[in-house]
């Protein structure tokens, strides 16, 4: 299924995204050394409620998850990448986190993500896997816009992959976004420009580039969920929301700071 999104439904999404993007950035704050994942959780838990948003996870079953969720965010650590399923785990200095988030409010969902290292360690390996993906997600924004195709956006997010050196895989990546969170048109990390599904004023899109340092291979964890590179390297991940609009994408989940 492919949403289109009348104005009304649009300023809605504007609505969810502010929303991700602000407990985003709080939880992002609050992860410090010592913090548990199932800290973080509850804190997301708490702020969703206190919105009168819903989780678009905590019931989530995928034929790719072993049951319902069961959880209000994603918490993927070093190795994990995609899906990481919360739990009793302490953050530690140096430890790559991954913050995943996805809510609905007014009907309409919006879905995010950020990368970043835990505590005073800044690993030059971490630090640049986190940077290609944000460079990445930049470009694919910038290649959408009415007209474009999703080949567009797959294209300009795999360019710069590629060029930084990273594998990439192509089960997972961005999709469609709207009263549900996973809708058509797939997103790949990497495609042909002027292919594929051709971009509407009203779509939403989640573009989320993801990487594994030397490896695009995945193991599914025992948890049934959390989603980790073969080889045990470390992995990164960033994603917005954007709707695209008569001027080109409008990104909805914006931290506050970098809001208009």
């Amino acid at each position: 299924m492919i949403e289109i999104l009348n104005p009304t439904e649009v300023t809605r999404a504007r609505e969810a995204g502010a929303l991700v993007a602000d407990i985003l950035q709080t939880l992002k704050s609050r992860s410090t050394v010592g913090t548990s994942l199932l800290d973080i959780d509850r804190w997301a838990k708490t702020m969703i409620f206190e919105a009168g948003a819903l989780s678009c996870y905590v019931d989530y079953e995928p034929s790719f998850g072993r049951g319902p969720f069961g959880h209000y965010i994603c918490t993927s650590v070093n190795d994990a990448v995609l899906h990481g399923l919360p739990y009793d785990y302490t953050l530690a200095d140096g430890d790559l986190l991954t913050l995943d988030l996805a809510v609905s409010k007014g009907g309409v969902a919006a879905d995010a993500a950020v990368s970043f290292v835990v505590g005073e360690s800044r690993p030059p390996e971490s630090v640049a896997m986190i940077s290609a993906t944000e460079r990445a997600l930049s470009a694919g924004i910038a290649a959408a816009g009415p007209g474009a195709r999703i080949g567009d956006i797959s294209h300009a997010i795999g360019s710069v992959l590629s060029q930084a050196g990273y594998p990439i895989n192509t089960e997972f990546g961005g999709h469609g976004i709207g009263s549900t969170m996973h809708q058509g048109p797939h997103v790949s990390n990497t495609g042909r420009p002027g292919r594929g599904y051709q971009l509407r004023p009203g779509l939403l899109l989640a573009l989320e580039p993801w990487v594994m340092a030397d490896t695009d291979q995945l193991v599914t964890d025992a948890d049934g969920w959390t989603l980790r590179s073969a080889t045990g390297c470390r992995t990164a991940h960033s994603e917005h929301t954007i709707a695209i609009t008569d001027d080109g994408a409008e990104i909805l989940t914006l931290p506050k700071q970098a809001r208009p």
